[in-house]
């Protein structure tokens, strides 16, 4: 018998998810009150030590510190990093790509050689055009955030040509790309590693101090097919946080 996938969360994985969206997306900006055990027992109709459980889980992740006088408070996100899983998540629930005060100038958009990477995700050979996006993130007080690569089949120029502007796309790059050719993204994969800072990267991120490690990421959309709709690359501080959920497989 073939196995079953049990999709089903437990009632904690979902108040947890539902809470750290809400902070990611910017829905509970810094200093707002998270709901106290109390309220999360009633509203979700779960038991105190799992609304407790709940509070310390974002606790542990640096998302939200308890504040003498007002409970339970959306910690400042100076050290968190928003990965492209949480962005293209955010952007397909609330439309936004980046939490409120984030924003994206694009560096450069146009046809370009595939990098090595770029090309084993994409099927093409190394060195054959690609629609090529260089962007760098920035936070509410305009310090650089994260710089980032999106790779794209030459193929999708003609038909979604904004992916060639240097300017940014309202709602993200998956979306133009599924309004334009009905082409829809299923799963998502990300590789996590380190590095320490170039002088390129440094400059990016405005980085002085060095040596400096960066955390590196390599991500792909995939379609129902496995197919590659985009592969990317970003960079970010080494000392940010980003948080990914996962289930012990069951029987």
């Amino acid at each position: 018998m073939s196995p079953e996938i049990e999709r089903s969360l437990p009632a904690y994985m979902q108040v947890l998810t539902h809470l750290r969206e809400q902070i990611v997306s910017g829905q509970l900006a810094e200093g707002d009150t998270v709901p106290s055990e109390r309220q999360l027992a009633a509203d979700w109709g779960i038991a105190r030590a799992t609304a407790a459980k709940v509070l310390n889980e974002l606790r542990h992740e640096k998302l939200v510190i308890s504040k003498q006088g007002s409970g339970t408070v959306v910690a400042a996100r100076a050290t968190l990093h928003h990965s492209p899983a949480e962005r293209f998540q955010t952007a397909q629930t609330t439309g936004r790509i980046y939490p409120p005060g984030h924003y994206a100038k694009i560096l450069s958009a146009g046809l370009a050689p595939a990098s090595t990477n770029a090309a084993l995700a994409l099927g093409i050979e190394e060195g054959q055009d690609a629609i090529r996006r260089q962007r760098v993130t920035y936070t509410e007080d305009d310090a650089p955030a994260s710089a980032s690569i999106s790779w794209f089949a030459a193929e999708l120029a003609e038909r979604v040509p904004e992916l060639l502007r240097p300017e940014r796309i309202i709602g993200g790059t998956p979306k133009a790309i599924e309004d334009k050719t009905g082409w829809s993204w299923e799963d998502g994969q990300d590789l996590v590693g380190a590095s320490l800072a170039t002088d390129e990267e440094a400059e990016l991120l405005g980085i002085t101090v060095r040596p400096a490690a960066l955390l590196v990421g390599y991500n792909s959309l995939l379609d129902a097919e496995g197919a590659v709709i985009e592969y990317g690359e970003y960079i970010t501080h080494g000392d940010r946080l980003t948080t990914y959920t996962y289930r012990r497989p069951r029987d």
